[in-house]
């Protein structure tokens, strides 16, 4: 299987499946002597881990970080830095069912028909399960660009809209994303939220989302005119998360019904030099970077795994109904918050490296 591996400079190639023995990653492009520890890693495996409320899935894993290789006397070498998540709380029987059948809305039948064979415990090598690799990534590259880029950088997000229910942006507050289970700005939404998300459940349903993704102290500067556009980066990095079906860099699907006149960002001298006095355009002009809050938004569709009989075909061709059983997210964009970070810092990780590599620093 081909494409495992993601970034050009700072790259990472994930492997395993969700119900084999374990998952991981190799970083490759990671600078040396950069503080890094399976501490300094799990804080951020911990806030995507599943079973920490009843809207995500009750799977019960502990997403122990285990660094193989790369780090010495907790130090980065400069060498390929390896990790392992080891699975621990398979049920694949709960699958044995769907073993030849097509679930809607999943990868079965396209995985069968490019391989001619798949791993159908827990959808295999489709499922979300591989974004915890992704995270551990996301984490050395976030750590790096806090080195690199100071105190003013900061990578954050949340979920602004479950189903049809968005929050109130005149309540947005970035910090209530840790009082809550949904990472929400918005307390009264996250309130309203719940029973919204009660009673998806008892229906045997499942519900979509919307999640932001800021990036704030970003240097003007990053990502290539045509083909290495920074925004065009995002949106590959966040394509490749599992049920993205849409994404908006700043005002995204709304700047076609502005006014060209309240479209472009303006600006005026500063103390400090140019200003911004908006940010449609999400924090990056031809490709590149301003300067301004990096904004990125995606759209994650309801979670296909549902106990809700769906209307589907075996692999001989006949009709089926299917059932899909097992632990599942209500609404999966719930833990794809931390994923979609751990993206965001890659992307500005490679980004940063290739800067540096034709332009020098900042």
């Amino acid at each position: 299987m081909s494409d495992n591996s993601f970034g050009k400079l700072f790259s990472f190639t994930s492997f395993g499946e969700s119900h084999g023995a374990g998952i991981g990653c190799i970083v490759d492009g990671v600078p040396p002597r950069l503080p890094i520890s399976e501490a300094v890693i799990q804080p951020y495996l911990d806030r995507r881990k599943p079973g920490q409320s009843r809207f995500v899935t009750q799977r019960r894993e502990d997403d122990e970080i285990e660094i193989l290789s790369g780090v010495f006397e907790g130090m980065t070498t400069g060498t390929p830095v390896a990790m392992l998540i080891r699975n621990k709380d398979q049920r694949s029987k709960d699958y044995g069912e769907i073993a030849r059948q097509f679930r809607p809305g999943h990868a079965d039948f396209t995985y069968q028909g490019k391989y001619g064979i798949r791993d159908y415990r827990g959808g295999g090598r489709s499922s979300a399960r591989e974004t915890a690799v992704r995270v551990a990534a996301g984490a050395i590259a976030d750590q790096m660009l806090q080195t690199v880029l100071g105190e003013g950088y900061r990578v954050h997000g949340g979920v602004v809209q479950i189903g049809p229910h968005a929050i109130d942006r005149s309540r947005l507050d970035w910090n209530e994303t840790a009082n809550n289970p949904f990472f929400c700005p918005d307390p009264v939404a996250a309130a309203e939220w719940e029973a919204y998300l009660d009673g998806v459940r008892k229906d045997g349903s499942s519900a979509g989302a919307i999640l932001e993704i800021v990036a704030d102290g970003i240097p003007a500067g990053l990502g290539q005119p045509i083909y290495g556009k920074l925004d065009s980066d995002l949106a590959a990095a966040m394509m490749t998360i599992n049920a993205v079906k849409g994404i908006e860099i700043g005002g995204g699907f709304g700047l076609a019904a502005m006014d060209g006149r309240e479209a472009g960002d303006e600006m005026r001298a500063g103390p400090d030099g140019p200003e911004f006095l908006n940010n449609n355009n999400g924090g990056v002009l031809g490709g590149i970077s301003t300067g301004q809050q990096l904004v990125v938004r995606i759209a994650i569709k309801p979670t296909s795994s549902i106990l809700t009989p769906r209307r589907s075909v075996d692999l001989d061709g006949a009709d089926v109904d299917v059932v899909t059983k097992g632990r599942h997210d209500p609404c999966v964009g719930i833990r794809g918050v931390p994923v979609a970070e751990a993206m965001m810092a890659i992307t500005l990780a490679d980004a940063v490296m290739r800067h540096k590599a034709q332009c020098g620093l900042f």
